[in-house]
């Protein structure tokens, strides 16, 4: 046991003491931040070049609405009210008649001229589009850009285009213009959170609306740590295992200690670098919540539960690559092997979005209890606000406890018979004959 702490004050203090660590501890949560207020520096600085549109009627409802909506957007809505700064976009409509001899050479000339950029994009209105039905294709809105579906100017032709057919169509049934305003009001369904009672004081708790950035984002953010601490503790352990094995340090260390005392320190300092860095975030996040009087953002009884998964995560993965590190002889295998090794750890990233939209779903709850993906998956559905059942996590937690003590038990094995082996290639053969033969 002494020679296992002493690999692991090793391993920790060479990975914790270097100028690299410290940049990267720093550094990542200013480029978060960093991207948070350029984003917020991009919203308030707007692209206020004046854009060109062409707009195609075929219905010829909608015409002089759309150029009178435009003249009083650039007279009333591009300057601050203030400082008669302009700070919107104007819009200028060029309106153009449907070639029906050729509209597909048309539609194609047009294009060139959102190509060329002498224009933003071209709207075509159907001749249908006051009275849809299914049986007509004739009854559309169409917006051409390139920008296509990231382009937010299409919402302002559309609200403009749908509040004049809305006017038209309650004039066709003579009703009071005045009073038919409330026919299109529009009630928003609230998200609520659900009312409880405080274990602690008795008091009820009344349901507060619920943040749906908040249902998104914890969960997300906890699962980019655990991946992200993953990769700075347990991932290395390939390379470093290689070149220590190449370098002949390896066989050095063997002459004093064990093979599996040597891969257990190894993994052990990769724990010891992703606790530190895990306490580190994590004390951060409490502490700026704290003061932004926020604190009730981050769940704090699913904390244990991530220290716990992330322990079990690291030695999984950490005796795993160390294991792989020991059968490589160059970077070449190392490169050979990094992405399947690492699929387990990338693989949740993947599925996030459908696991927070439903995590106690059969899908989730089924990923949650395969051991390589519970630390990562499970943590998802802890960190929603949807009540996961104990025994859940518990029944992860015993699985994933029987896994690590396997992998382990595999990776010990590799590592102790190809340490010392030098020119075989890490096949799914030679692997197999390392752990399962003598």
């Amino acid at each position: 046991m002494r020679k296992i702490i002493v690999l692991f004050k090793r391993e920790y203090l060479s990975a914790v003491k270097t100028k690299s660590f410290i940049i990267s501890l720093v550094l990542v949560p200013i480029l978060m931040a960093g991207s948070f207020v350029t984003f917020l520096i991009m919203e308030n600085n707007q692209d206020t070049t004046d854009k060109n549109f062409l707009v195609m009627d075929h219905s010829g409802l909608v015409t002089e609405v759309l150029q009178k909506a435009a003249n009083e957007r650039n007279e009333n809505e591009i300057y601050n009210s203030v400082s008669g700064e302009k700070v919107l976009p104007a819009y200028y409509l060029e309106f153009v008649s449907p070639d029906y001899s050729d509209p597909v050479q048309q539609k194609i000339e047009l294009s060139d001229r959102i190509r060329a950029k002498e224009i933003h994009a071209l709207i075509e209105i159907g001749s249908d589009v006051l009275h849809p039905s299914d049986s007509t294709d004739k009854d559309f809105i169409r917006y051409y850009s390139e920008t296509g579906f990231m382009d937010n100017v299409r919402g302002w032709f559309s609200n403009a285009i749908n509040n004049h057919l809305r006017m038209l169509r309650v004039e066709a049934l003579n009703l009071d213009p005045g009073i038919s305003s409330s026919l299109f009001a529009w009630t928003n369904v609230e998200g609520m959170r659900l009312a409880d009672v405080d274990k602690k004081t008795g008091e009820t708790i009344n349901a507060e609306r619920a943040n749906e950035l908040q249902s998104f984002i914890v969960p997300y953010a906890m699962v980019i740590l655990m991946f992200m601490l993953t990769l700075m503790s347990a991932v290395p352990l390939l390379s470093s295992v290689m070149e220590e094995k190449a370098e002949k340090i390896a066989e050095v260390l063997l002459g004093t200690v064990t093979p599996f005392q040597f891969m257990a320190g190894k993994v052990l300092g990769g724990i010891g670098v992703g606790l530190t860095v895990a306490a580190v975030y994590i004390t951060g996040a409490l502490i700026t919540l704290g003061n932004l009087d926020l604190g009730n953002v981050l769940p704090t009884g699913i904390l244990p539960w991530f220290f716990v998964y992330l322990v079990l995560y690291i030695l999984m993965v950490g005796s795993g690559m160390a294991a792989l590190g020991a059968t490589c002889n160059d970077n070449k295998d190392v490169q050979s092997l990094q992405f399947p090794a690492m699929f387990p750890v990338i693989f949740p990233l993947f599925v996030i979005v459908p696991i927070i939209s439903n995590p106690a779903g059969p899908f989730a709850t089924t990923l949650a209890l395969l051991p390589p993906f519970t630390p990562t998956v499970m943590m998802i559905r802890l960190a929603t606000p949807v009540t996961i059942p104990v025994w859940q996590p518990v029944l992860g937690l015993l699985l994933v406890i029987l896994f690590t003590v396997f992998s382990v038990w595999v990776g010990a094995r590799i590592f102790r018979t190809a340490i010392l082996i030098q020119g075989q290639k890490p096949s799914v053969g030679n692997l197999f004959k390392y752990a399962f033969r003598n």
